[in-house]
C-alpha cells in the first residue's frame, strides 16, 4: 500500500466522479486487480478505514479542497 504522488499518478479531474455518489472525486483507491475506484471526499473519509488496508495505491488529493476554497476568497 501507498499513498500516491501526482508523479505516480495523474491528477484527478472534474471528469473523475464519486462512484457512490457522482461528486467530483478526490480520492483514487487503485485495486490490486488494476480496477480502480473512485470517491469523493465525504465518501473517502466513510470507507477509508476498511478498504485502504486492500488497495495498492490510495491517491488522496482531498487537500485540494482547501486551496480551492482559499483560491476562491
Amino acid at each position: 500500500m501507498s499513498t500516491a504522488t501526482s508523479l505516480e499518478q495523474p491528477t484527478l479531474n472534474a471528469a473523475d466522479r464519486c462512484d457512490r455518489c457522482g461528486a467530483q472525486a478526490y480520492v483514487r483507491a487503485v485495486l490490486p486487480s488494476g480496477g480502480q475506484l473512485y470517491f469523493c471526499a465525504h465518501h473517502a473519509r466513510q470507507v477509508e478505514d476498511n478498504l485502504r488496508p486492500q488497495v495498492d495505491v490510495w491517491q488522496d488529493e482531498t487537500n485540494r479542497l482547501e486551496e480551492e476554497r482559499s483560491a476562491s476568497l
